[in-house]
């Protein structure tokens, strides 16, 4: 995206493909010295079973808010069932927004239609995902395809979403 950015602004001062080269190699420059010196936040998009565990999305919503977070979330998982007919499109743009996408593993989660197809829109988009175990006393099966499953501890958000 910076390069992007940085290529359309170098073609505004210098128009043609040199103004748009250099303008890509300055953006790149620019993204790396703000990644160095303030912290930039990993994009996050949540998928978890919306019917079963909205309470353990607000837990990791309130984490991301914490003054050392290194994430940000982005979206999270979209009503399934809602009567939005462009639910998968409006899935697919918010997990192209994401840098990762973290899969909340709860009792139900491995069979949540949504969360399924959450998982192959990021499969498919070559977006990683990780998942967490949203319950220490129950019973959490980990979702098809959705990558290795890590315990939910505040260490483990900050390595896995850095």
């Amino acid at each position: 995206m910076a390069m992007l950015l940085g290529g359309i602004a170098g073609n505004a001062i210098a128009p043609g493909l040199g103004g748009f080269v250099v303008g890509a190699f300055a953006g790149t420059r620019v993204r790396r010295a703000i990644k160095g010196g303030v912290a930039v936040k990993k994009r996050v998009f949540v998928s978890f079973d919306f019917d079963h565990d909205r309470a353990l999305k607000e837990f990791i919503v309130g984490q991301a808010r914490l003054p050392d977070s290194p994430f940000d979330i982005v979206d999270h998982s979209l009503k399934e069932a809602a009567p939005e007919r462009d639910w998968v499109n409006k899935a697919k743009s918010a997990i192209r927004r994401a840098e990762i996408v973290l899969v909340i593993t709860g009792t139900q989660t491995y069979r949540a239609r949504g969360v399924l197809q959450e998982v192959a829109i990021a499969r498919e988009n070559a977006v990683p995902i990780v998942q967490i175990i949203g319950y220490k006393d129950r019973d959490c099966t980990p979702v098809p395809n959705a990558g290795r499953v890590y315990a939910w501890t505040w260490e483990n958000l900050k390595k896995l979403l850095r």
